[in-house]
């Protein structure tokens, strides 16, 4: 299983979104209407899954799938 593919299901169940809906354009804050909370949440999951760290300036600059899909990429 590719990285965007463990992504779009982990966010699929922790926003509770249709997984067919989650892409790498998709934007999280405003097309999932997540709050800063599902954010750290989402990744506190990263890190257990991934095995990365998110360092706290890192995390702003989430703002599509595409971004966490990258930094995991980059970062693992």
């Amino acid at each position: 299983m590719d990285t965007f593919e463990r992504i779009r299901e982990l966010l699929a169940e922790q926003l509770d979104v249709d997984e067919d809906k989650i892409t790498m354009e998709s934007d999280i804050l405003e097309d999932f209407e997540a709050d800063s909370l599902d954010v750290v949440d989402m990744v506190m999951t990263l890190e257990d899954e991934f095995g990365v760290e998110v360092p706290d300036e890192q995390i702003e600059n989430f703002r599509t799938v595409g971004d966490v899909v990258r930094f995991v990429e980059e970062n693992s």
